[in-house]
């Protein structure tokens, strides 16, 4: 008897939390679907022992769905100026990406100042004129037409979100209008209103999809109260789907900052997942609550952390997911990022479909060749390229330096970190697209400088941060770039390459020898690199009198083409034009202009082809002193992009085959 009288003292605690979860869910917002699993649940609950491990479960699960942010949207802000000024003030560079960011805040501003608009349809003047007066005083965009035919001449001209039209008029009844108005603007909700109310024709009006049906007299508060609900789903329908934007570039060029600051001009939450080596995809998708320790997937976890239904929501390092026994992960981006499914996204613990379409997704990336197929087609691409000079320079000065004092408590005074010491750090100790190792050359100057004011007792450093200055705190260059060759040469031709650190110069060599009609290539190259020059041979040897070569020069000698830099790793067609340059200057005597650089994909015909990474190809040849760059006709829109922003840049000859390329880049005489 104790036994029992205990369970009895325990069960009003339980109550009290069951009466706690029941008023929680009374005032809580919930869609449909939520509604019903929460009232199931607590029906269920009221029928458990709460002694047992089911009853915990159950009341946690009611807490989870209770808590998330079903409703709870933050207001965007929609003001261009504002967000432009964020942008600016938290980057350089990166004119592409603002840009889209912008075009998107342009979207959703043009969705919340569109007015709403209404058609009245009504063969009878003075209830057109009513319903005219009494909508347009709600603030409502009005338009009438007489019968169904002039309504579907309008609905044709102009959108409409929702078309309120009698039954019964001559030409076209509203019936009719309603079959024919769907078929011309499917989104477009249409509301019955008739003085022949039948229930046989409000049954057949809402299998025809009208959305309410209103019988004459007309109760003027019914009306509005009518009117006003159809436009608020309307409204749900054009504000919410959310672009799914991919950033792709190289390392410390910014992409996670940029989706920070995309946040912030749109007045959202933030929130960030990072997606490198997750294999298990219960991680996305949560497990069922069947399991010892169930959880909700991490993306409603984020979700209820932020506490709205409409975060920046930024998946990051996308390229980097794994996959194993557990399954593939990338499987459940693909119901994540599709804005058509993502409206109703089923997290398996909450097993009640939730709404991800008002999330902007963007995730990040350092290439797009290890994301798949099927993922990589549901987002929008957008492209960081590496940052010039120029741009490094006005990031360190602006972010970078500022930082870095202050965090190293050089601000009594500051000191001033002169632009040539910059252009020093930039060329001669960091090597890469972005500016994080820029970022940590100028932390360790500030670290010796600190040290060095600790040791001489003095309160900071006093004066003008130099070149000669960096260059002693620094010690010797651990980076050169390859420059253009002060002379011309025979066999050695300058050519223009992408690497994950950017664009480089790079010297294409050929020599020929005696022997027995092989082509040696060395280098660290890769397959495609070496087809491009067993290509360029190939078309040489099928050119040789048009070129001047003998055609018999392969039967008797050997070709070897080498790229210096053996120690790193080359591949990519590109270097194709280079190395038909290279090849044609050996064998016809002619040397190659040591000022002209060029880059193309050649194909056995002689064709030149698109290549990738212009801007980081020209910025290279900026750096390099190069005056000529000599690129495929096929990028001519790159290029004409890039002479819009890029001040500065060398002549730009566009070909499309290797003869054209060979007037340009050769010395017209025999050297001797």
């Amino acid at each position: 008897m104790i036994f029992f009288r205990k369970n009895e003292e325990q069960r009003p605690e339980a109550v009290e939390g069951l009466e706690g979860l029941k008023a929680k869910a009374g005032k809580a917002d919930l869609p449909e679907a939520a509604r019903c699993a929460v009232d199931a649940e607590l029906e269920r609950l009221a029928k458990t022992d709460p002694s047992v491990a089911e009853y915990a479960i159950g009341s946690n699960y009611l807490d989870y769905l209770l808590s998330l942010p079903w409703n709870v949207l933050t207001q965007d802000n929609l003001d261009l100026k504002r967000a432009e000024a964020v942008l600016d003030g938290s980057h350089a560079g990166l004119g592409q990406v603002k840009d889209r960011v912008l075009e998107y805040l342009a979207q959703r501003t043009m969705i919340a100042r569109r007015p709403a608009s209404i058609l009245v349809v009504d063969d009878e003047p003075i209830a057109r004129s009513n319903l005219r007066h009494i909508l347009s005083r709600e603030g409502y965009q009005v338009e009438v037409a007489a019968n169904g035919e002039g309504a579907l001449e309008k609905v044709r001209r102009w959108e409409f979100d929702c078309i309120v039209t009698d039954l019964k008029m001559d030409r076209m009844d509203g019936m009719t209008l309603l079959t024919e108005a769907r078929k011309v603007s499917p989104n477009t909700k249409i509301m019955i209103v008739t003085g022949y109310a039948t229930v046989d024709t409000a049954v057949q009006a809402m299998k025809t999809g009208a959305v309410h049906y209103l019988s004459k007299p007309i109760e003027l508060d019914e009306l509005r109260s009518a009117v006003r609900d159809i436009l608020k789903d309307a409204a749900r329908h054009y504000g919410s789907r959310s672009p799914i934007l991919c950033f792709t570039g190289p390392p410390g060029v910014g992409k996670t900052s940029v989706g920070m600051a995309v946040a912030e001009a749109l007045g959202r939450k933030f929130c960030r997942l990072s997606l490198a080596e997750l294999r298990d995809e219960a991680e996305l998708r949560g497990h069922r609550r069947t399991y010892v320790g169930a959880l909700p997937g991490r993306i409603i976890q984020a979700i209820r952390a932020v506490g709205v239904k409409n975060p920046v929501f930024m998946l990051d390092e996308m390229d980097k997911i794994a996959q194993d026994a557990k399954g593939d992960p990338a499987s459940a981006l693909l119901e994540i990022l599709d804005p058509e499914q993502n409206g109703r996204f089923l997290d398996r613990y909450l097993d009640v479909p939730f709404d991800l379409s008002s999330v902007l997704f963007i995730a990040t990336a350092n290439g797009t060749a290890r994301l798949a197929g099927p993922v990589l087609d549901r987002m929008e691409v957008v492209s960081f390229s590496g940052y010039s000079e120029a741009e490094k320079l006005q990031i360190a000065e602006r972010f970078l330096v500022p930082r870095q004092l202050r965090e190293h408590g050089l601000t009594q005074p500051f000191p001033t970190f002169t632009t040539g010491a910059l252009s020093l750090i930039i060329r001669e100790h960091t090597n890469e697209a972005g500016v994080r190792g820029l970022d940590r050359e100028i932390g360790r100057v500030c670290r010796k400088l600190a040290r060095a004011c600790l040791e001489q007792g003095k309160p900071g450093f006093e004066g003008d941060i130099d070149p000669e200055l960096t260059a002693s705190l620094l010690g010797p260059a651990r980076f050169s770039h390859e420059a253009a060759a002060a002379t011309p040469r025979v066999g050695a031709a300058t050519g223009l390459v992408w690497s994950d650190a950017g664009g480089e110069l790079i010297s294409v060599e050929a020599s020929r020898m005696p022997g027995s009609g092989q082509l040696l290539l060395t280098g660290s190259l890769g397959e495609i690199l070496k087809e491009s020059a067993q290509i360029a041979l190939s078309h040489i040897r099928g050119r040789a009198p048009e070129l001047g070569v003998d055609p018999d020069f392969f039967s008797t000698q050997d070709i070897h083409i080498h790229i210096p830099a053996g120690a790193v790793s080359k591949d990519g067609p590109s270097a194709g034009l280079t190395i038909a340059v290279a090849l044609v200057s050996l064998l016809t005597g002619r040397a190659a202009r040591a000022d002209v650089a060029l880059s193309g994909e050649i194909s056995l015909s002689g064709r030149v082809l698109r290549v990738a990474g212009v801007r980081e190809k020209l910025l290279a040849a900026v750096r390099g002193g190069v005056r000529q760059v000599i690129l495929p006709a096929e990028n001519t829109a790159d290029v004409e992009l890039l002479r819009r922003s890029t001040p500065g840049l060398p002549e730009i000859i566009l070909t499309r085959d290797i003869g054209e390329a060979l007037v340009s880049a050769l010395e017209q005489g025999v050297s001797s």
